[in-house]
């Protein structure tokens, strides 16, 4: 089993302990070699939840008369951040590896689940949605979650409950 997911019932953590795995080495053994380096250099935008919060500080710094909105999604998007950390530091799942199939980046930790790309990307999808268009924070968000499966660091449950976390955190009303 790739996952230690201790609060769900086994036959659940089966379940999606092989889900991850197919999808997981499907999605590592696709040709990488055009495409790894600009991937890569796309998800490192989103450590530390990076990305989003420089999109909150530049729509506060740039529009004045909804500058409280921008700050409130650039808090909740920190929210998240905070949390997914704390929760990795729970739950203690480790990241994918396999020696056959390397991560192609290096991780700041070996925790995986839940993914803070995708915590904070859904959170930030949701906190500025009213803010700018739905379409394109939600592709951006689904981009950057799925490079981390793609990049090999994280198994695709963890991408789902961090996507899952960041959308509860970013539609709260903090």
């Amino acid at each position: 089993m790739p996952a230690r997911l201790p609060l769900l019932p086994r036959p659940v953590r089966r379940a999606v302990g092989r889900f991850d795995l197919h999808v997981y080495r499907r999605v590592r053994r696709l040709n990488h070699a055009r495409t790894d380096g600009p991937v890569g250099r796309f998800s490192r935008t989103g450590e530390h939840a990076a990305l989003w919060l420089a999109i909150g500080a530049t729509g506060a710094l740039v529009d004045a008369r909804r500058r409280r909105d921008w700050a409130r999604g650039a808090r909740l998007v920190t929210t998240a951040y905070l949390v997914n950390t704390a929760a990795k530091g729970a739950i203690g799942r480790q990241r994918p590896a396999f020696e056959e199939l390397p991560a192609l980046v290096p991780t700041p930790t070996q925790l995986s689940f839940p993914s803070a790309h995708a915590t904070s990307s859904f959170c930030a999808a949701a906190a500025y949605r009213e803010l700018l268009p739905a379409g394109p924070l939600y592709a951006t968000a689904t981009a950057m979650a799925a490079s981390r499966v793609y990049l090999g660091v994280h198994f695709p449950s963890d991408v789902i409950a961090g996507a899952a976390l960041g959308t509860l955190i970013g539609r709260s009303r903090r």
